[in-house]
């Protein structure tokens, strides 16, 4: 569906314009709380997905009777609940995870009960059947980590990361009695590992789910933790985890009296500059009520830590305060977020960031259009930017009080519509799905330039193969409505598949094949020297085998990532 048609179907419903500033549009959808068995109230961290109908999918931990559900938002602003989850029945409560989209168009999420009373991994389908992975969390005194307050992420080895804020060791966790938490990986076929236990010092209790680096790295903050010079500080973290499970502290929060922010309860976002963006709800150079408003940071690859926006900076704290929700990058090349109080109103605003650092305030919540945004934006493949809130609008569930049940809304700023990548990252002749709208009748799909063979399944999504001799770069789609572009370079990964000879003593050339290996930087056999290598072409390196190769395997890294091969090399006298 393209954007001008989404457009005409949301004026046959009845929506709430709330005043624009700048010539934004937003607009509520819909008003949590309408009907009796609706979601209700979603918090932090609700991540909303779009899924390859165009419809948006998310969760709530409150409503249907009271334990929580999952629904969707569809193209014509019509609310549907696809499960309401049981309580102790095995499927969870309280999921206020909200969803991630996986490679085989299916969503995952967790629930924070249930199990251990420690919380459930589920996976479902768009119209909503649930499967639910028994048992991942808790276990024996916890130590498989509980409260899972966000869904997991993809790897670039397909496999799933994620974290919990509670759980783990209760040793090395003296804040509370349920632990640091953990972070964990779930196989595809559902085996569950913890790859790390949080300790006070090195960071504590993660608020938000991990980030995929262009690296291959994951990336997180923690809301708790933190030593600095032997000195514990306890206001959060930013750290680096290797999928092996090799943990690397990046940053302290208030190493400097605070004034760098503190408590970060929103994850990491990588800009297209490489850079780490990220938001605190303490600290900076501002109070409100008695608290600091927080801050908006930057953390360079190399770890240099500025201070972008400091919230509360204006009177009242008119600019607003306390942003638990991440940032996103749009397709204009700037960041938005939201903060949960301040704001004209006090109840909060959507902002807009530029990556030089210039702030603006697009939009006052006012109650009847929502308050509390506690849920990240996400931007739909037709340009628009979607939300929801934690209060405010007009639904009148009794179990939403005097704050009312929250609404879902949109921000039309008139930003580019692009195509989707499921999958931002994959070998020669995998197929990548890619979301958006008006792709029936495409004519054409390229990988920066290089031509694809390509599927098209719906209007709204598609299949590709990664072209031989495919580099880094955007995919474009050409559609009977104009090209629409990725928001996210594609990154072509290196594959090894054979090598002659299999064995030889240093000295020896090897010739290497398989593909992506354009901008290799790196040749290795075993744990050893690196090789002195030549790349033929983007499917042949010939390398010498250095001195003090061991027997081993073959590895080639360029500048996406790394291959190994299955087959070993033998070095021989």
């Amino acid at each position: 569906m393209n954007v001008s048609t989404f457009r005409r179907f949301l004026t046959l419903f009845y929506l709430i314009l709330a005043p624009a500033v700048y010539g934004q549009t937003y607009t509520v959808l819909y008003n949590f709380g309408s009907t009796g068995c609706d979601p209700i109230i979603p918090v932090n961290n609700g991540i909303i997905a779009q899924g390859r109908d165009g419809s948006l999918y998310s969760t709530a931990g409150h409503g249907c009777p009271g334990n929580g559900t999952a629904f969707k938002i569809s193209a014509n602003a019509t609310m549907t609940v696809l499960h309401s989850f049981n309580g102790g029945g095995g499927d969870g409560y309280a999921p206020n995870s909200g969803l991630t989209l996986t490679g085989g168009g299916t969503f995952v999420g967790t629930t924070e009960g249930a199990d251990f009373n420690a919380g459930t991994l589920f996976v479902m389908t768009p119209n909503g059947t649930l499967t639910n992975l028994d048992n991942a969390f808790g276990g024996t005194k916890g130590v498989n980590g509980g409260e899972p307050i966000a869904p997991p992420i993809q790897g670039m080895d397909g496999n799933y990361y994620g974290m919990t804020t509670a759980g783990g060791d209760v040793t090395k966790c003296t804040s509370g009695n349920g632990g640091c938490g953990v972070i964990y990986r779930i196989t595809p076929s559902g085996r569950y590992t913890v790859i790390h236990t949080f300790e006070e010092g090195e960071g504590a209790n993660p608020k938000d789910r991990l980030l995929l680096a262009a690296d291959g790295n994951l990336y997180g903050t923690t809301f708790y933790g933190g030593t600095v010079n032997s000195r514990y500080i306890g206001n959060g973290v930013i750290f680096k985890i290797t999928p092996a499970g090799q943990y690397t502290g990046l940053y302290v929060f208030c190493s400097t009296n605070c004034l760098d922010g503190g408590q970060p309860a929103a994850s990491l976002t990588q800009g297209l500059d490489g850079n780490f963006y990220g938001t605190t709800i303490i600290g900076g150079t501002h109070l409100f009520s008695n608290f600091f408003g927080g801050t908006i940071f930057k953390l360079t690859p190399q770890g240099v830590y500025s201070v972008l926006y400091n919230f509360c900076s204006q009177p009242n704290c008119s600019d607003g305060g306390q942003a638990v929700a991440n940032l996103i990058q749009a397709t204009d090349g700037n960041f938005y977020g939201t903060t949960q109080v301040g704001g004209a109103n006090g109840y909060g605003v959507i902002f807009q960031l530029t990556p030089e650092g210039q702030y603006t305030v697009l939009y006052n919540f006012d109650f009847v259009h929502g308050l509390g945004p506690l849920v990240p934006l996400t931007q739909g493949t037709n340009g628009v930017l979607y939300g929801d809130t934690s209060g405010g609008g007009s639904g009148h569930s009794v179990d939403c009080g005097g704050n009312g049940c929250g609404v879902f809304y949109s921000l039309d700023m008139g930003l580019p519509s692009y195509a989707n990548l499921e999958t931002w990252w994959g070998q020669q002749g995998s197929t990548i799905e890619l979301l958006g709208q008006g792709f029936t009748g495409t004519t054409g799909v390229s990988f920066n330039g290089t031509p694809a063979t390509f599927q098209v399944v719906s209007d709204t999504y598609l299949t590709a193969v990664v072209p031989p001799g495919a580099t880094v770069g955007l995919v474009t789609v050409n559609t009977p409505k104009g090209a629409l572009t990725s928001n996210i370079p594609f990154r072509v990964l290196p594959y090894v598949g054979s090598f002659t000879p299999t064995s030889g003593p240093v000295g020896t050339s090897v010739t290497i094949n398989g593909s992506g290996f354009t901008g290799t930087i790196g040749v290795g056999f075993g744990d050893t020297n690196p090789a002195q290598f030549t790349v033929n072409s983007d499917s042949q390196i010939t390398a010498t085998v250095p001195s003090g190769a061991k027997t081993g395997p073959v590895g080639v890294e360029t500048k996406t990532g790394t291959a190994i091969s299955t087959q070993i090399f033998t070095v021989t006298q």
